[in-house]
């Protein structure tokens, strides 16, 4: 449902930021994103992982450094105007809901966007049906359960079809069947050649649905590549305190070669281990 929209590039050049209060958030961060990449961006609490991506939408301005959304210099440009190009899923969906009604809300973004009332009630369909909401347009939002505000915060974003979509902890307070949903909207964006950018705790979550992982610590880039590179390497991962993912840490443990990040990518890391050891 995104193809409407032109691919686009990302890029920060030595990005320093520091908020009022004097605490320094990003640290010289230089970083490209081709279009149709999906990355995710781990690090502990404060590591600068949502001050990165709010510099993607204009929500923050580099007080050294810059930051392109495609040709656009974000200095340049306000968040309205970004949000086009750019589609932010607030980590606490409260921050980000104000419409009285479920239909309202995902609306709201293609309205904006001028497109027509057939249009934007088909964008609002799409997006409520890749969530599951598609039942309960005409519910307040704050009368949903907060897993349930989450999901319409994120159709909000579907319904805009805008090339980059970023997820600030998609799977946070969400169940197996929430989890399981989210990553489907994932490969779908990634099917259609979206940018997904994900911050998230979850890194089993990242590891198995985002192809390049950047690791953050102390506003800084630790670690930047294929997924399964990076999560191979347990002493970078430490010192951002950041854990390998599951499956990971399994085939370790069992003396499996590889970093399987994926339930096929273990099983086959499994047979291939068997197929080694003599009958």
């Amino acid at each position: 449902m995104n193809a409407a929209q032109p691919a686009i590039g990302l890029r920060l050049e030595g990005v320093t930021f520091a908020y009022p209060g004097g605490v320094v958030a990003l640290r010289e961060v230089s970083l490209a994103i081709a279009p149709g990449q999906s990355v995710a961006i781990l690090g502990e609490n404060g590591a600068g992982k949502t001050t990165l991506v709010k510099h993607l939408n204009g929500l923050l301005r580099p007080g050294q450094g810059r930051v392109t959304v495609g040709d656009w210099d974000t200095r340049e440009h306000t968040p309205a105007q970004l949000a086009p190009r750019v589609g932010y899923v607030f980590q606490n969906p409260d921050d980000q809901l104000f419409e009285r009604t479920v239909r309202a809300e995902v609306a709201f973004g293609p309205r904006n966007l001028g497109r027509s009332p057939e249009e934007i009630d088909a964008d609002v369909k799409a997006a409520l049906a890749q969530v599951g909401l598609e039942e309960l347009v005409d519910r307040h939002p704050y009368d949903l359960h907060v897993s349930q505000r989450k999901l319409l915060a994120l159709a909000s974003v579907l319904a805009m079809r805008t090339p980059v979509v970023v997820l600030d902890e998609p799977t946070t307070g969400q169940d197996v069947r929430g989890v399981a949903r989210i990553a489907q909207v994932v490969e779908n964006l990634k099917a259609e050649g979206c940018t997904v950018i994900a911050i998230s705790h979850d890194v089993d979550f990242g590891a198995e649905h985002f192809a390049r992982t950047i690791v953050m610590a102390d506003g800084r880039i630790t670690a930047d590549g294929p997924a399964a590179e990076v999560l191979a390497q347990g002493d970078v991962l430490a010192q951002a305190a950041v854990e390998q993912p599951q499956r990971a840490r399994l085939a370790a443990a069992l003396g499996l070669a590889g970093t399987p990040l994926t339930v096929e990518e273990f099983i086959g890391a499994l047979e291939a281990a068997r197929g080694r050891r003599p009958a």
